[in-house]
């Protein structure tokens, strides 16, 4: 078996308890979901911060209790969200980094977003790609179209990403690429040779393009951000099982998921 490394989204910034109510929003509920998704086998968590409305927060005070509650739990690896949500201004969620979690998401290009607009201003982009070098925080680069490849690629040619670079290839948001075989494809041909990446499928998209990443050599990433759903008519119950679900799927491959001591290898982490 090849190795693969599996990363659980626990919360996001869209959905609510409303729309499941197993979905975790408080940071305790948020590191016993970290906790339970590392039991399952996901090396990662990718943390989106909620304030006690509910609502994404770029709260740095709300960031360091949620890392800390995670690791007094857990070895799980921490990676936390600077997108943190739509309304949130670019400013706020670019000050996360300040607390220095091991990998934090970059978000290379403004799009829309669903009925959304997703604001990443090219010269803030450019701003948190230092501070991020400068910090030592590993950047995931998030790509939702084949134009933001381009955007991530010129990143790194001004100096500002350490290598290896890592992507994440989001398929299937409304105002980015759809979640088909041909798209994925066709981002994976263009990434470095060196790099390393994940797909993400949203909502109903998510089993089969996660599934196919993982046949194709990437890694791949689950959880309640990015479906809310086990299967058709069937709310998840938790992110665990989300997680167990993918990890059966990549052994069924043989690609076996790795523990967080061999992802830190893997993704080159100091």
């Amino acid at each position: 078996m090849t190795d693969a490394v599996v990363t659980a989204a626990l919360t996001g910034p869209i959905a609510t308890k409303r729309d499941n109510p197993a979905l975790p929003t408080t940071p305790d509920e948020i590191a016993a979901a970290a906790e339970a998704a590392y039991r399952a086998g996901a090396a990662i968590v990718h943390i989106h911060l909620r304030d006690e409305a509910g609502l994404p927060t770029a709260d740095v005070e709300v960031a360091r209790r949620v890392m800390g509650l995670i690791e007094s739990r857990c070895p799980v690896l921490v990676q936390l969200s600077t997108g943190v949500g739509l309304d949130v201004p670019f400013e706020d969620r670019e000050a996360l980094v300040e607390v220095s979690p091991q990998m934090a998401t970059l978000n290379v290009c403004s799009m829309s977003f669903g009925t959304g607009e997703f604001r990443n201003p090219p010269d803030g982009v450019r701003r948190l790609a230092s501070r991020m070098r400068d910090l030592g925080v590993k950047p995931e680069l998030e790509i939702y179209d084949t134009g933001h490849l381009d955007v991530a690629l010129g990143l790194d040619a001004e100096g500002l990403l350490a290598h290896p670079l890592q992507f994440s290839i989001v398929l299937g948001v409304k105002g980015g690429a759809p979640a088909t075989v041909e798209s994925l494809t066709a981002m994976v041909a263009r990434l470095p040779a060196d790099a390393i990446w994940q797909v993400i499928g949203i909502g109903r998209a998510n089993l089969q393009t996660t599934t196919i990443g993982l046949a194709l050599g990437g890694n791949a990433r689950t959880g309640m951000e990015d479906t809310l759903m086990l299967r058709r008519g069937e709310p998840a119950r938790s992110n665990a099982e989300l997680v167990e679900r993918l990890v059966t799927i990549a052994r069924a491959i043989e690609r076996e998921p790795v523990g967080p001591d061999r992802a830190k290898q893997l993704l080159s982490l100091s």
